[in-house]
């Protein structure tokens, strides 16, 4: 009985997604984290097939074509997307499966997906969120800026999403999110087994 889906998670930088699904993964043994297809060059330490698929333009433009692709985007000189065949695959044995987009990304999953479980992952506050950024120390003060303004339309778009879980207490959003998954996997025995019956 396949109770493989996928999971679709979204949120402004700073909300705290990579470490919300560090937990899960730890915490779930069904569940997995889809690796994203990019043209952009590997940053050091970043591995093939782990951090990105590292493909050519000319690559993701003929996978593209071949509708190979579960959706992409462009950003600035490269694409970035999420391939359809791993998700299959892992979907076909029973895993959940975590797509980490953006959330024009979302709305093209939904659109392909049946039973894609949708979640927005959403900072205590705005001020929470300007406070994480500046404390990465990893962008100067206008890419911070830049990052809050694309965060502020991110956030007005949440209510498009199935679940809205706040990352206030890592503990307790990782709690929630579970809950999601177990009750989602349930209903999908459920609906197995009562279409068996048919």
């Amino acid at each position: 009985m396949n109770t493989g889906f996928v999971l679709v998670l979204s949120g402004p930088s700073g909300a705290g997604k990579d470490t919300v699904i560090n937990e899960l993964l730890k915490r779930d043994d069904k569940t997995v984290v889809s690796v994203s297809m990019t043209t952009r060059k590997p940053r050091p330490g970043e591995i093939d097939g782990v951090n990105y698929y590292f493909v050519t333009r000319e690559e993701f433009e003929e996978k593209i074509r071949n509708d190979e692709m579960l959706e992409y985007a462009q950003y600035g000189d490269n694409y970035y997307g999420t391939p359809k065949a791993p998700v299959k695959a892992w979907t076909d044995e029973g895993m959940t499966v975590i797509l980490e987009i953006e959330v024009q990304g979302a709305s093209k999953i939904k659109e392909q997906q049946p039973d894609v479980c949708t979640m927005f992952l959403m900072p205590p506050s705005f001020h929470a969120l300007k406070t994480r950024l500046e404390g990465r120390n990893t962008e100067t003060e206008a890419e911070i800026t830049q990052r809050l303004s694309i965060a502020r339309k991110e956030i007005m778009m949440a209510t498009d999403y199935d679940y809205i879980i706040v990352n206030d207490r890592l503990d307790a959003a990782v709690e929630n999110i579970l809950e999601v998954i177990y009750r989602h996997r349930r209903h999908l025995r459920e609906r197995a087994s009562e279409e068996t019956v048919e």
